[in-house]
């Protein structure tokens, strides 16, 4: 078998199982929702398992804070995640040359209010989102 028979192969197969989410966004954004709810809703049992396996007794403070810190951790790191994406969202259908279009031909007042209405709506900035989110690219 060649070398270009197996790169075939793959990429077809590649390309029929990585892109079933860009031919189906609603189902693939209706079970990324179901599965981070599944996950949030095991967060409780997981950290109380976790406190209960070690040698601590659960109403002590140390057993108290551990389980904090197993359940807390997790749910902040997956709130920060579901905001991030959310606002991800939020923010590429409100692009600068779209808001721009929104904005054009209205009187001062108007596009002030409109203006701050899509603050109200996109207030998480990029700035904070995009380094925790994102990689470095390298420059060549």
């Amino acid at each position: 078998m060649s070398f270009r028979t197996v790169f075939t192969a793959m990429t077809t197969l590649t390309s029929h199982t990585t892109s079933w989410h860009a031919r189906q966004p609603i189902a693939f954004l209706i079970l990324a929702v179901v599965a981070w709810f599944a996950l949030y809703q095991t967060l409780d049992p997981v950290a109380e398992a976790l406190v209960s396996s070690l040698p601590v007794d659960r109403s002590s403070h140390l057993g108290g804070a551990l389980q904090f810190f197993f359940y807390d951790t997790p749910k902040v790191l997956m709130l920060l995640t579901g905001v991030v994406f959310v606002m991800g969202m939020i923010n590429s259908y409100f692009t600068p040359e779209r808001t721009r279009a929104m904005l054009a031909g209205r009187t001062e007042g108007v596009a002030n209010v409109m203006a701050a209405s899509l603050g109200i709506v996109t207030p998480f900035c990029s700035c904070s989102a995009v380094p925790a989110m994102s990689r470095p690219q390298l420059q060549v």
